[in-house]
């Protein structure tokens, strides 16, 4: 296997003119916090980005940063704390779940697979937060989409087009995206001891509420335990996430209080313990177990979250928790992915999104790892990667088993860009 690891968008830019030319498939990496994800890499030839890395634009006045594609999202998240500043879609960090240390998702990453974490209830995903890009399609042709002000789109917006490609339209290799500032303090409301079908009433009827809940979860029985250390104890766990000012955070927590007391008891944490609580319900803390055993991430409607969960326990070994209000369902299964079980059944209990997050190399070459599209979205996509990358060499198959790369040819040495060859 050669790596390839440029320094400049210049050098991603001959890469790919190369790869294009010579019909050679590229797996693009930043970090590979996230390159367990989709179905297995089928390339002889790895574009990583680690490299190409720096904040090239801050203006915290402003409100925009950019950087490029390879940059650590820690550092960025260092950057903007030290502003009292922050990325507000709360980009996950994946590694912890494939054994990996924290930390080394990328902020080309983050695009590539539309990051979010619980406070996408209120402020969106990556995508929602993108400004601009330069990338590089297919055809080794360099563009721009975007600008560094926020304002509204007309036509095809590129940048967007970015978030959830997984690195198969284009290699980004600078972004831009919207910063927005830190709450000043937050607290988490959990109400204990709620079945699974009362806690997803209760969040309901807490979102509903005039105490502006940013983040809404909850941890069955076995799972409250693994998240912060313990802090939480034993039993089931409803946990609310307010933020803000100090004054209106105060006011907000003792609304629900108010709003939930006839729902079980009532508890409050605060500070510290309040954000490793919600970091390791972002990261999927609770399955990130050391094993290679299944996890699932679901989007479903937040209403039938409970019944899907439950009618998939008579048919499955499966551990579960909820984010999103129950609109997020992490699954952890004994063995066997189940992909059968857990696309019909979502499909009974009103549709949505599977994705097989984690699972060994052989289930993901077996499994449709992403939720399969229906035939014209399916049809809509593929025309979308012929315009961007028409001899499918940006990372084939990784998101579709019918990926084109029949039609690539044996492999040769690629231009003289830094590399280290693996066997």
């Amino acid at each position: 296997m050669t790596t390839f690891t440029p320094t400049t968008a210049a050098e991603v830019r001959e890469m790919v003119r190369w790869a294009a030319a010579e019909e050679q498939p590229l797996e693009t990496v930043g970090q590979g916090s996230k390159r367990g994800i989709g179905r297995p890499a089928q390339s002889e030839h790895v574009l990583d980005l680690s490299r190409l890395t720096g904040v090239t634009l801050y203006e915290p006045e402003e409100l925009v940063l950019s950087a490029r594609a390879g940059t650590p999202l820690a550092e960025i998240e260092d950057l903007l704390r030290n502003r009292g500043q922050e990325l507000a879609f709360e980009p996950m960090d994946y590694g912890r779940l494939f054994g990996a240390a924290p930390g080394r998702g990328t902020i080309g990453g983050a695009l590539a697979a539309n990051l979010s974490g619980p406070r996408r209830l209120k402020a969106g995903a990556a995508r929602d937060h993108i400004l601009g890009v330069a990338a590089v399609s297919g055809r080794g042709e360099a563009f721009k989409a975007g600008g560094r002000v926020v304002k509204n789109v007309t036509g095809y917006d590129l940048s967007k087009a970015m978030a959830g490609s997984w690195g198969t339209l284009a290699v980004v290799t600078d972004v831009t995206f919207k910063v927005l500032p830190a709450a000043e303090t937050e607290t988490t409301v959990a109400v204990r001891s709620l079945i699974d079908d009362d806690a997803i009433a209760a969040m309901a009827l807490a979102m509903g509420s005039s105490a502006e809940v940013s983040s809404a979860a909850h941890l069955p029985e076995g799972v409250t335990g693994r998240i912060a250390g313990g802090v939480l104890g034993g039993g089931p766990a409803t946990l609310l996430r307010v933020e803000g000012f100090g004054p209106s955070v105060a006011y907000r927590v003792n609304a629900l209080h108010g709003l939930l007391k006839d729902a079980g008891t009532v508890e409050t944490v605060e500070g510290t313990a309040s954000r490793t609580i919600w970091r390791d319900v972002r990261d999927c803390a609770p399955f990130a177990d050391g094993t290679m055993h299944p996890v699932w991430r679901v989007s479903m409607t937040p209403g039938e979250a409970a019944r899907f969960v439950l009618a998939l326990r008579m048919e499955a070994g499966v551990d579960a928790f909820y984010d999103w209000q129950g609109g997020l369902v992490w699954l952890r299964m004994e063995a066997d992915p189940e992909a059968e079980a857990v696309r019909r059944l979502l499909r009974r209990f009103g549709g949505g999104h599977a994705t097989l997050v984690r699972a060994e190399p052989q289930w993901r070459a077996a499994t449709p790892v992403f939720e399969p599209q229906p035939p014209a979205l399916a049809a809509l996509s593929a025309r979308v990667k012929e315009q961007f990358d028409p001899k499918g060499i940006l990372n084939p198959g990784r998101m579709a088993a019918d990926a084109p790369s029949d039609r690539l040819v044996p492999s040769r040495m690629g231009p003289s860009l830094t590399r280290e060859t693996r066997t």
